[in-house]
């Protein structure tokens, strides 16, 4: 699901941070951390794999596939942007990888609620807003650690649901904008090619 309105601002500041050296050949990337989009798969993984060993029964499979799809998608996040310095279409990929898993995790999350006869609350909830709110303004998992303990599966269920939905639109948004920039500069080895012609040039 992708939100609109002034969640923009966060896909443009973590565009500006990937592409803030862009001037300089082959910049050093991989600064993950500082992504507000890495931040929030981070805080997905924290509170599924809470979610996951205290509200699912011990030997269940979903235990493990909810573990590793939220860590999938923290982890391509950050091989991506690795990956930016020598290989833009590893970085798509691999930014693609997290996105798929994300959606994974928000299907199994979406199933927990229906099977059990639990409420995934509608965008128009008063719940719901508040919550979306919230995690607009809280990126570290830390905030949510700390309030899991006095929340309900229904609840937790939910509020992960709109953490991936925000780091949802923060992927499509980021992928949208990687593929102009490739589209428009090539990969690394078109733009090798250049620099090494650009400086016999200058050297003639």
């Amino acid at each position: 699901m992708v939100e609109s309105g002034s969640f923009d601002k966060f896909a443009k500041h973590q565009h500006r941070q990937a592409m803030a050296q862009n001037k300089t050949f082959l910049p050093q990337k991989g600064n993950y951390k500082g992504l507000i989009v890495y931040q929030k798969a981070e805080c997905i993984y924290d509170i599924t794999y809470y979610f996951a060993h205290h509200f699912l029964t011990a030997g269940d499979r979903t235990i493990d596939q909810m573990v590793q799809a939220a860590r999938s998608g923290k982890q391509n996040i950050a091989e991506g942007s690795a990956a930016a310095t020598t290989s833009s279409e590893a970085e798509i990929k691999l930014i693609n990888v997290a996105k798929a898993s994300l959606q994974e995790l928000l299907v199994d999350y979406e199933d927990y609620l229906r099977v059990r006869g639990l409420e995934q609350w509608s965008e128009d909830d008063e719940r719901y807003i508040r919550t979306r709110n919230i995690c607009k303004e809280h990126n570290n998992s830390n905030y949510y650690r700390a309030q899991l303990p006095n929340r309900s599966a229904e609840t937790i269920a939910n509020i992960a649901i709109i953490l991936i939905y925000q780091a949802d639109y923060l992927l499509f948004r980021l992928l949208e904008r990687l593929k102009a920039d490739f589209l428009q500069n090539g990969g690394v080895r078109e733009q090798m090619t250049q620099a090494r012609l650009s400086a016999r040039e200058k050297g003639h």
